[in-house]
């Protein structure tokens, strides 16, 4: 059976091959909402779309065994690869700037596979230089 590491709960645990990430970690008593850098974490383990990839507010960043995932849904690639219309000639990509976009995932759309290791409300550098280039 595949390991799951949580890095921030310093939890281990044992998941069936094909487990939905959310779900497991609902399970294990780990609250994976956490909203947008922590802010409503309590508030998102209530009200979020209750694993529909819609809310965005159960993104992780899985740090280590990526390829033990299924690939991006298509719940996932909205919201990190669709690109905005803007008025500039160079359209921007919604979430694409807000680092580690080729591993960040939405833990309601992730098949764990094998083992992963990750990162619960990963950090979102809405300031960052490349956020607004």
């Amino acid at each position: 059976m595949p390991l799951v590491k949580f890095t921030k709960e310093k939890k281990e645990i044992e998941v069936p091959v094909g487990a939905n990430l959310r779900n497991e970690a609902i399970k294990a008593g780990i609250n994976l909402n956490q909203g947008l850098n922590g802010i409503g974490a309590s508030v998102n383990r209530f009200m979020n779309c209750k694993g529909m990839g819609m809310c965005g507010t159960c993104r992780v960043l899985i740090t280590a065994g990526i390829e033990n995932t299924n690939k991006l849904t298509m719940a996932e690639w909205l919201k990190f690869k669709t690109v905005l219309p803007t008025p500039v000639p160079d359209p921007i990509p919604a979430l694409a700037y807000i680092g580690h976009e080729e591993e960040m995932r939405l833990a309601c759309c992730t098949v764990v596979q094998g083992d992963i290791t990750v990162e619960s409300g990963p950090e979102v550098n809405l300031f960052g230089e490349n956020f607004f280039s």
